[in-house]
């Protein structure tokens, strides 16, 4: 894929495969039976689809973060570094069908449910005709199966349990997935719902996306073990580790929880090992890269998504030339998504729109 020095992370810019971790990549899921088996069956196209949407939500943070660089947003908060482990879930759900909570760093997830990539970036914009006509630049639309966040990361559990139960309730075979941040995890509302879901055996997923850090928390300032791998046991329900890193592992991980949810097994939470390749949001780039040593980085650097993913592809036998195929198509979509975005700033919200649409009137 090409590289971005003005937007990408330093250690993406002159990415190189390391042969280690290219055949640890293929190794991952080799080594699970049943995660082999699921991605042994894997169309071509299917294939493609996963590559295609992580270009896609890694263009979608550069674009964002060009606006930074330009003064049309003053800020945008990336998910760069974890993308498989939005892209690759999403993926393993049925569009139309299941529902997905995404948090602000899975922006991802709404435009793999459905959503349509002008609308993702006119949230930033704040303009009229964006999702939340200009109220929140939280993403969201229940008519593709995606529920909006809020910026209290956690709070959506509950809700995702709420929405299982209901699939539950009616008999549909039905799955509601959430991500939780690995400080979220500290929450009440996290812990309690993910208990609620355990207890009433609700078909819902849960992906702790462990990125090392909570806002400027490392992972060993919250966590004693600092591990999540007992955290499925602590609750009493199923659960994986995945390589958050690892589209395929992603999606496999995903499917199978899936499967048993709607098997009637109860939920499932997954353990996603990833690293933020960056702030909290733009506004704090230095401030990340004093939080770890510059060693984090490098390391995880070498592990970028969608680098090793292209070249688990040309394993397979794809050719660089099918690789640029979709990553120009995906380039071209979002060029054409922002310049509608940009376009939207001339239909502002009136003032008076404020106070509708604030309450459900239960008409």
């Amino acid at each position: 894929m090409k590289r971005f020095p003005a937007f990408d992370p330093p250690e993406y810019v002159s990415w190189q495969a390391d042969p280690a971790l290219v055949l640890a990549y293929r190794k991952t899921i080799e080594d699970d039976p049943a995660r082999a088996s699921l991605v042994a069956r894997l169309s071509k196209d299917k294939k493609r689809e996963l590559y295609a949407g992580l270009v896609r939500t890694r263009l979608h943070d550069v674009m964002l973060k060009r606006w930074v660089r330009t003064g049309v947003i003053s800020k945008a908060w990336l998910g760069t570094g974890e993308e498989a482990t939005t892209v690759g879930p999403v993926h393993a759900l049925e569009r139309g069908e299941d529902v997905v909570a995404p948090m602000i760093r899975n922006a991802g997830a709404c435009v793999e449910m459905g959503m349509p990539i002008a609308d993702a970036l006119r949230a930033y914009l704040g303009t009229d005709d964006s999702p939340s006509r200009g109220r929140d630049l939280h993403l969201g639309d229940l008519g593709h199966g995606v529920l909006q966040p809020i910026s209290h990361v956690g709070d959506v559990v509950p809700v995702i349990a709420g929405i299982a139960l209901a699939f539950k309730v009616r008999g549909e075979p039905r799955v509601a997935l959430t991500w939780i941040g690995d400080g979220s995890t500290k929450t009440a509302t996290a812990h309690e719902g993910t208990n609620f879901a355990a207890v009433q055996k609700v078909p819902a997923i849960f992906i702790v996306q462990n990125n090392q850090v909570a806002l400027g928390t490392r992972l060993d300032q919250h966590q004693l073990s600092g591990s999540f791998k007992e955290w499925a046991a602590s609750y009493g329900i199923w659960g994986l580790t995945c390589d958050g890193n690892n589209v395929l592992d992603a999606w496999a991980a995903t499917r199978l929880a899936a499967e048993r949810c709607r098997a009637g097994q109860g939920p499932a939470l997954l353990v996603a090992e990833t690293f933020r390749m960056g702030g909290h949001a733009t506004h704090d780039e230095r401030e990340a890269r004093e939080t770890f040593p510059a060693k984090s980085f490098a390391e995880w650097g070498k592990r970028d998504p969608i680098g090793l993913y292209e070249e688990y592809l040309k394993e397979e036998g794809w050719s660089g030339q099918e690789l640029e195929e979709v990553e120009a198509a995906v380039a071209a979509e979002v060029e054409r998504a922002a310049e509608v975005a940009v376009a939207s700033r001339e239909q502002m919200p009136k003032g008076e729109s404020a106070v509708t649409g604030v309450y459900a009137d239960g008409g």
